[in-house]
């Protein structure tokens, strides 16, 4: 199948449009330590709606591996006390953070919660000190995804089409 696929990018935490969560019941905290089951869990949960198949077949030592490198950091989600959803920031090599993983669990979904969870991934992602900020969007992804990045100020900076068996 082909795909449409946005990256795009955001260069000084003043950029950000914050959405405020208007409502407490929201919490963002970090995963810390790391607990691979939790991004393991999220991503095949969450992933299952979009396409997500890269790591469905990782076993136990892959997840422990990916969710312990010292260059990943994980967010965890609720809602009034249960979860929520999640997201992943990666350093990369050249001094960014990308946005790794981001979505919610279906049941969140349509709950106006995407724009603050993602206002909290990009302040995250600012307190690391990167020169910049980036993620990578598809076709496949949730139909609001593209239009939230943007509405909190990243701009797509490439697109392109790419033949793909799922989004990863």
């Amino acid at each position: 199948m082909t795909v449409t696929v946005s990256y795009l990018v955001m260069y000084a935490p003043e950029q950000l449009r914050r959405k405020s969560p208007g409502d407490p019941r929201l919490q963002v905290r970090p995963l810390i330590p790391p607990r691979w089951q939790f991004n393991q869990s999220m991503y095949c949960r969450i992933g299952a709606d979009w396409s997500w198949q890269e790591k469905r077949d990782w076993d136990d030592a892959n997840w422990r591996a990916y969710a312990e490198a010292p260059e990943l950091h994980t967010f965890a989600a609720s809602w009034a006390g249960e979860p929520a959803g999640y997201f992943e920031l990666r350093e990369d090599p050249h001094g960014g953070i990308e946005i790794v993983y981001f979505g919610l669990l279906r049941a969140f979904i349509g709950k106006g919660l995407g724009g603050a969870m993602l206002s909290s991934a990009l302040e995250h992602a600012w307190r690391l000190g990167p020169d910049r900020v980036w993620v990578h969007t598809c076709t496949l992804d949730h139909p609001a995804a593209l239009a939230n990045y943007q509405a909190r100020g990243m701009r797509i900076y490439r697109t392109g089409t790419e033949t793909v068996s799922g989004n990863d």
